[in-house]
């Protein structure tokens, strides 16, 4: 196959996007971009494979996209003029929540689309602006496969022991379990790592992908075996506006005695809550590391302790650890907050080097320590572009 593979990651207010050259042994990367700021004041930039800019560009009025579905077709048609005739084979799309249906990425037909807006009540934040990318992709590229890669099949290896809440089993059978999510960006790490050091890619990793949504998932043998993260995105560690784990009687409250209603109550834990409800500054760690206050400080030791914690629990999981992993925007680049997770962890084996983890080294543990600590870059949409070559060949083109 000749052509270039599409990738898009829809979001509330931002599109990310890559493009992918189809070769014999993979995806080779073309660019890479971004349009950020949907809905007040739209910004893109695009850069080739080695980082150079290719385009940028500010909106402003009536120009300006103000839908996540008006960002899409902006992106694509100036995508589209810029390949000069070259044909795109597929367009790979992240959705969030794939359900009980979903356990691997998937041709998109009118059937998906509507069993994967069923879903959208599992996912509010995420799989609604999934959906609109599709369907504004759909409309410009009527004839190209569209391909939907889920957060949540790579968790499918769990077992039921993992998935299941201790509720009778009708509510399981109905698909009320734990997912997990950060599926693509837990799988890729995965085959990255056993591409280095195929021992290691075998052995019990404990992978944390730190960034504005955040979770922890236990790896054996390359497959999933527990997450932080359950029936929804909410659950787990605290992130950048979730409140993780919560008390369930603790929502009771909220609505019975505090008469919140649940559209409150759901503002409230998902978009007013972890690191910027704790400081009350943002939940942009940079910036609740310069303000300095009580409360700014409160919440990065909350949000260490809570990780320390799961990582705990994934190593017994696991019946032991290998290596810790940390990737996405927290994980990859705040040493600070990597530094306060790993601080009290000595008794499974992890033992930081300051100077490597203040320089971002490939590896941040001592010499010689028992638990390798890694810091690695995760590629999200380079696992969509491969699910999607897959599926196209699986289907015969």
């Amino acid at each position: 196959m000749r052509g270039i593979v599409l990738v898009l990651n829809a979001g509330s207010s931002s599109l990310k996007f890559a493009g992918f050259r189809a070769t014999g042994t993979g995806p080779e990367p073309r660019f890479t971009g971004q349009v950020e700021g949907i809905g007040a004041t739209p910004r893109l930039i695009a850069r080739d494979a080695a980082g150079a800019v290719l385009a940028e560009r500010r909106w402003a009025g009536a120009e300006a996209p103000a839908s996540v579905a008006e960002a899409v077709t902006t992106v694509v048609r100036g995508i589209e003029a810029s390949l000069h005739g070259q044909p795109i084979l597929a367009i790979g799309h992240r959705v969030v929540h794939g359900g009980t249906e979903f356990a691997a990425p998937v041709r998109v037909d009118a059937g998906v689309l509507a069993a994967l807006e069923r879903l959208v009540s599992l996912a509010p934040l995420h799989q609604p602006h999934n959906l609109a990318g599709i369907r504004a992709a759909t409309k410009h590229f009527p004839g190209v496969p569209q391909i939907a890669c889920f957060d949540t099949a790579f968790h499918r290896s769990q077992g039921w022991v993992a998935e299941t809440f201790a509720l009778p089993p009708r509510f399981y059978e109905q698909g009320l379990r734990r997912y997990g999510f950060h599926g693509l960006s837990y799988e890729y790490i995965a085959r990255l790592l056993a591409a280095e050091d195929p021992a290691l890619g075998a052995g019990r990793l404990v992978v944390g992908h730190l960034g504005n949504g955040a979770s922890l998932c236990a790896i054996a043998g390359g497959e999933s075996r527990g997450s932080t993260m359950g029936f929804t995105a909410l659950d787990g560690i605290p992130m950048g506006t979730r409140c993780g784990q919560i008390d369930p009687g603790l929502v009771l409250h909220l609505i019975d005695a505090l008469d919140m209603t649940t559209a409150e109550v759901s503002d409230l834990l998902y978009r007013d809550s972890g690191l910027k409800g704790l400081s009350g500054v943002s939940q942009d760690v940079r910036q609740i590391e310069a303000a300095g206050t009580a409360a700014a400080e409160g919440a990065l030791a909350h949000f260490a302790f809570r990780v320390r914690r799961e990582i705990g629990a994934l190593a017994a999981t696991l019946g032991g650890i290998d290596a810790l992993v940390f990737t996405a925007g927290i994980g990859e680049n705040a040493a600070g907050v990597r530094a306060r997770i790993c601080e009290g962890l000595g008794f499974l084996g992890i033992r930081l080097d300051a100077a490597r983890n203040a320089a971002h080294a490939p590896e941040i543990s001592v010499a010689g320590a028992p638990v390798r600590v890694l810091v690695r870059h995760t590629d999200e949409e380079r696992m969509i572009a491969e699910h999607a070559l897959a599926v196209l060949d699986a289907d015969g083109g």
